[in-house]
């Protein structure tokens, strides 16, 4: 099930109505209704006083009731938590910024020998018209984007606030070119 049907399920269990869980949290009652429709999460502070108020497990509200044997599974390749944050230093260390997603891609140019192939992006919405998007790492190869990105998701879903990244290149920024820092 997802968060929408939980939440209502929990809800309505607890007989409580929208407008009274709305005033609970210091919200609109529509605020409730579009996470109930699924149009909408709300942040993570309001998620994680929905859960106290309720009186369930943030696992319950976001992912239903888990048996022990999914428990225990690697949930790396899932989206956990959809409005969950991290922190991550960008590959120079001139820039901490919180991400709301992360994206691998590779390059949008024909990388030389000398060039890493792939790129990390950080999406926040800090900027005035929206998404902001920076580059947290360049990637020689696709198999360290990929640990990259895994060990990103593991760190969402265990509540970690930020990440270091392990698996990025040094880089030296030429003219127009981003190329591999041997040094």
């Amino acid at each position: 099930m997802s968060f929408a049907e939980n939440l209502k399920l929990v809800r309505q269990e607890k007989h409580i109505s929208q407008e009274d869980l709305a005033d609970m949290l210091g919200i609109s009652r529509q605020s409730v209704s579009k996470w109930e429709q699924g149009s909408g999460y709300p942040e993570m502070e309001k998620l994680l006083e929905l859960s106290k108020k309720l009186n369930v497990s943030l696992d319950y509200l976001m992912l239903g009731e888990i048996n022990p044997a999914e428990k225990s599974r690697n949930f790396a390749n899932n989206i956990i938590i959809p409005t969950g944050k991290i922190t991550i230093k960008s590959y120079d260390g001139k820039l901490i910024t919180s991400c709301y997603k992360v994206l691998a891609s590779q390059v949008m140019y024909k990388p030389r020998q000398d060039e890493p192939k792939y790129w990390l992006i950080g999406v926040n919405s800090g900027a005035f018209w929206g998404e902001k998007s920076i580059v947290l790492g360049w990637y020689e190869d696709e198999e360290q984007i990929k640990k990259e990105m895994d060990e990103i998701a593991v760190a969402i879903n265990n509540g970690v606030l930020a990440y270091e990244l392990k698996y990025a290149v040094k880089v030296k920024n030429k003219v127009l070119r981003v190329k591999i820092d041997e040094a």
